[in-house]
């Protein structure tokens, strides 16, 4: 095919490389935390599942990417819903390391890493689609190759926070924290109220992650007390 295997084509295959590395890990963030609460047998198979869905989620955005960004309020909206899936994840991992009941199953754990991965990839895909159209004959040569890519990284990322997260579980809350971070980010970027929030921007992101983790501590801990 035109374009495939040509210099332009492999510089542009490089920077979705890259961008897959540094786009991703929120994408793993996400599927380790939903995936830590379930029982020994059911989490390779939550990280495999969500992962694959993550893929076909970015696929199904990847063809309507332009058009689902150029929504009004859809930014603010998926933000506001990043934000409430931050504090839900907080208080079932919580939940979990305090001896409580099991706080996920599998069906809740995919349907979790589901919807996340769908707010936070809409950026993602844009970025995506517009790297590969630097070599428009060969775009969805590109395209393909790197959702193809994105997919181990997110598999393996997410084994690996799990890991780090079961020898710390602290850092739980610093996985809450770049999930409310992301969250306002969004919130402050979209197109239409975006705009009367972008010289606030700086302010929202931190009251934004600090509302998130505190009342995730605070709602662990008086759930902890009433036990």
């Amino acid at each position: 095919m035109e374009g495939i295997f040509t210099a332009p084509w492999f510089a542009a295959l490089g920077s979705i490389l890259l961008l897959d590395l540094i786009l991703s890990g929120d994408n793993a963030i996400v599927i380790a935390m939903a995936c830590k609460s379930l029982p020994d047998g059911e989490r390779l198979k939550g990280v495999i599942i969500g992962g694959a869905g993550a893929v076909i989620v970015r696929v199904c955005l990847t063809l309507f990417a332009t058009e689902l960004l150029g929504l009004p309020y859809l930014q603010f909206i998926g933000g506001a819903l990043l934000v409430y899936i931050a504090v839900k994840l907080l208080m079932d991992n919580d939940e979990d390391e305090g001896g409580g009941k099991q706080a996920t199953t599998l069906f809740a754990a995919v349907r979790t890493i589901m919807i996340a991965d769908f707010i936070m990839s809409l950026d993602n895909v844009l970025a995506l689609a517009g790297v590969a159209n630097m070599v428009p004959e060969a775009k969805w040569s590109l395209i393909i190759c790197g959702l193809m890519i994105s997919l181990p990284i997110v598999l393996c990322g997410a084994q690996l926070f799990m890991l780090i997260m079961k020898k710390l579980p602290w850092l739980i809350y610093l996985g809450g924290g770049i999930l409310a971070y992301t969250a306002a980010e969004m919130m402050t970027m979209d197109k239409v109220i975006g705009v009367y929030l972008e010289d606030w921007s700086l302010i929202i992101k931190v009251v934004l992650v600090v509302a998130v983790l505190s009342f995730g501590w605070f709602k662990n801990h008086s759930m902890c007390k009433c036990q």
